[in-house]
């Protein structure tokens, strides 16, 4: 493989309209979630770990989670 850049008169396919909006989107929620997590981790650094008393078990987590995606989804027959 060659390390030569593609030529410049490349023409990019253009997307449709509501295909681009759909990425858009989808890169703002990206960034909000990466976002969220970078504060969290700060919020770590700078005060320490939670109490492990005080934070909800992974096992409930997953199950509450579990059931929101069965909720999404309809039952197949």
């Amino acid at each position: 493989m060659s390390e030569q850049p593609a030529p410049a008169d490349t023409a990019r396919q253009q997307l449709e309209p509501a295909a681009a909006d759909g990425l858009r989107a989808y890169a703002a929620k990206t960034r909000a979630d990466a976002d969220r997590f970078a504060a969290v981790l700060e919020d770590i650094a700078t005060n320490g770990l939670p109490d492990p008393e005080q934070c909800t078990p992974w096992e409930e987590l997953r199950e509450a989670h579990l059931a929101r995606l069965a909720r999404q989804r309809p039952a197949v027959a």
